[in-house]
């Protein structure tokens, strides 16, 4: 990588984490150019050249932290030599990743996150088809061994995460009445009674 490479590599950088920052600070209203550039140091030409629009930067945020959530859910079911462990290591790994990061959980489980994957699911998937291939892998994998009922990978999909993302939802938007840990202890018995084959 050349020198202006990497430089370009650190000014984007530096706005995305500026833009955690604010959105943490004061959700997507609180992300302006000028809350941006105060806080990046990062010149607005910089700005408009690495991401071409406020939106544009939003999205870039939203697209590093789905990947690395993925690359965390993946890391977490890559030794599993079971479904019904591979269930829980989801389940915990996807609680882990909320806990360590939440001011990224709340981007990846917000109003923003939800109105771009209503409007740009295949785009979203595609930008993160190398991250999405082992957790797809693995279904497929486990489905095939008879050790998950055959589904088609969307209603797995849903089965195992849908209750997972609705927990971390209420526990990122500051409601005290979910319990990480006692969902990480409750959830994977009952998801597995809905996915796992006897």
């Amino acid at each position: 990588m050349s020198p202006k490479q990497q430089r370009g590599e650190e000014t984007a950088g530096r706005l995305l984490d500026a833009a955690l920052r604010l959105y943490a600070e004061a959700g997507e209203q609180g992300i302006t150019v000028s809350a941006l550039t105060r806080a990046s140091g990062v010149s607005l030409g910089s700005l408009y050249h690495h991401f071409g629009s406020v939106d544009g930067l939003l999205n870039a945020l939203l697209v590093r932290w789905l990947g690395r959530l993925l690359e965390a859910l993946g890391a977490a079911i890559a030794g599993c030599g079971t479904a019904r462990s591979g269930v829980q290591a989801l389940i915990g790994g996807y609680f882990t990743f909320v806990r360590e990061h939440p001011d990224a959980a709340r981007l990846l489980h917000s109003a923003y996150a939800d109105r771009q994957g209503m409007a740009d699911t295949r785009r979203l998937r595609d930008a993160q088809e190398a991250r999405l291939s082992p957790l797809a892998e693995w279904l497929h994998g486990r489905v095939a061994a008879g050790e998950l009922a055959p589904l088609p990978a969307p209603l797995l999909e849903a089965l195992i995460m849908g209750p997972v993302v609705a927990v971390a939802r209420r526990w990122v938007s500051g409601l005290d009445d979910v319990d990480l840990d006692e969902a990480a202890a409750v959830l994977p018995d009952r998801i597995w009674s809905s996915v796992g084959r006897s």
